[in-house]
Formats: C-alpha cells, structure tokens, sequence
C-alpha cells in the first residue's frame, strides 16, 4: 500500500499481509498496511480464537471500502479459527454457521473479495464421509446465499495434515469441492506452510510446479483465488503448522519465485502471516516482491 495512497500499477501478483485492525479496521489496518508496503491485506472481523460476532463500524467500513477501492488494494477476510462444519458436536457446527455467515456479511460490507476459512477435521472417530455429507448439508446453504454482484468468494484453506484433517494435500479438495457442488462462488486459499507440511514438498526444480498443477488438475482453472505465501520452520511432511519468514524456513525463497510464475497464480495476490512484527512484515512483503519477476 503506497504512502501517497495514489492508485497503483496493477501487478500480476500483489503482495500484501495480514494487519492488525484492532482500534480501527481502516485507521489501524491500513495504516500498518502501508507501513509494511502492502498491496494487497487480510483482515479478522471478529475474535479469531472466539465465537463472538461483532457488529461493525460503519465509518470504519466505508473508509477502509473506500481506501481499497481507491488504491486497488484487494482485501479479504480470514474467518475465526475455532470454526468446523466436520464436527461431531452440534453446538460447534451451530457455531461455525453463524461465525461464517458473519464473516461472509461483514465481508461484504468491507468490500473483500473473499473469506477464507479452515476446512475443518472429522472429529469424534467419524468417517470422512460422513463429516463431508455434514458439510454439505451445512456449508452449501451459505454459499448460496451468495447472491449479491459484490458478495465475496468462500476460499478454502487446506490444513497441516494434523488429526483427522478433511483437507491438507492438493486431491483432498476433490471430495471437497464435490461435497459443495463446486459451487461457483467457492475458491482456494493455499497456504504454502500448510501444503508442504501436509507432504508437498515445494523444494527443488519442479516442486511447487507439481503441486500447483495437482491443484489445478483437481478443482479446476481459476479457482485458486489467494495464496497464504508462508515459509515452515519445519521439513515437508511434518504436519506441524509453523510458520517461518520467507527465504529463512525450510521451503526457502526460489519455490516462492516459481510459484508466481505459474499459470494458475495470474492474478492471484499473495498474502504473508509470518513472524517478526512489522519489520518482519516489512521484510517478507519486500522479499516477496524482489522475488516477482513482473
């Protein structure tokens, strides 16, 4: 985000961060946006760790609305963790409805273009089907409430593979995407550190190439809607979600040069959620955007 807040030249691959809005989703978040040089932001809208759905400032709204629309800055949401439509408690899958249908709205209002949200885990010892037939009865409903020309993109972000994860490698959208109908307002968000902690490994000549055409091979062209650019403190297949600063984890800097040269990522903006605080951020934003070759 430039400091003059004049519109930018369009990139094929913002590339931006998650930022802090408590006290202000437009005074704080794009303040620290621009701070950061972001050129693309992610936002909470609620506690992420809570169930709570708050209202919304509409000053706030408009002015980050506005802000973002001025200086082409795409912006999305990141819905609350806690939740998870494969739950065996009724009560958490009661939750999850009315935390994402409050996402998905205050989405709106903000003007995101998407909302990602965890693919959740089959708990209770059940079936995958079984969990993936209850998100479909649960999920579905919410996408097609998506009826508004500027109502945002549900993106589904895979997992590390931990517990009885209902998505973490690049096919496990497949079943997904199958259970939703492949809705048309449904999308990806990869995360970089969750793939390659699932057993993707992103290293080497051809790594991230593969796993980005798995991807495409499985859901389909244009679905990929964000990327969570991510390095992992720790070694593919570890299913341990820890993220590390770009170029200093395991995945290191060139697999992030080739991702934002595939085919699928046209046009798809990068978003950071990395250690180190604002230099850190700072830092990654800028390596990131050293890395892009258009």
């Amino acid at each position: 985000m430039s400091s003059d807040q004049s519109p930018r030249a369009v990139s094929r691959n913002p590339v931006g961060g998650h930022v802090p809005v408590a006290g202000g989703l437009a005074s704080v978040g794009l303040s620290y946006a621009r701070e950061i040089g972001a050129e693309a932001v992610q936002v909470f809208v609620a506690n992420p760790r809570g169930w709570a759905t708050p209202v919304g400032n509409p000053q706030q709204d408009e002015a980050f609305r506005e802000a973002c629309a001025a200086e082409g800055i795409p912006a999305y949401v990141h819905a609350p963790y806690l939740i998870n439509f494969g739950s065996h408690t009724e009560a958490t899958v009661e939750k999850s409805v009315d935390s994402l249908r409050h996402s998905l709205r205050r989405a709106r209002a903000i003007g995101a273009l998407g909302v990602v949200v965890h693919t959740g885990s089959a708990t209770g010892g059940r079936d995958r089907a079984v969990a993936l037939a209850q998100v479909r009865e649960r999920m579905l409903p919410l996408l097609d409430e998506l009826t508004h020309d500027d109502d945002p993109f549900l993106l589904l972000e895979s997992t590390a593979g931990q517990g009885a994860s209902l998505c973490s490698r690049t096919w496990d959208f497949g079943p997904y995407f199958e259970a939703l109908d492949a809705h048309p307002k449904l999308g990806v968000c990869l995360d970089t550190c969750h793939i390659f902690a699932a057993g993707h490994d992103l290293t080497g000549p051809s790594g991230m190439k593969q796993t980005l055409d798995l991807l495409v091979d499985t859901v389909g062209e244009g679905r990929l809607k964000l990327v969570h650019a991510n390095d992992s403190k720790d070694v593919a297949g570890a299913h341990k979600d820890r993220h590390e600063n770009i170029g200093t984890g395991h995945i290191g800097e060139e697999p992030f040069r080739e991702l934002m040269l595939h085919p699928a990522t046209e046009g798809v903006p990068l978003v950071i959620e990395t250690p180190g605080g604002k230099e850190g951020h700072a830092a990654d934003v800028a390596r990131l955007q050293g890395l892009r070759t258009l």
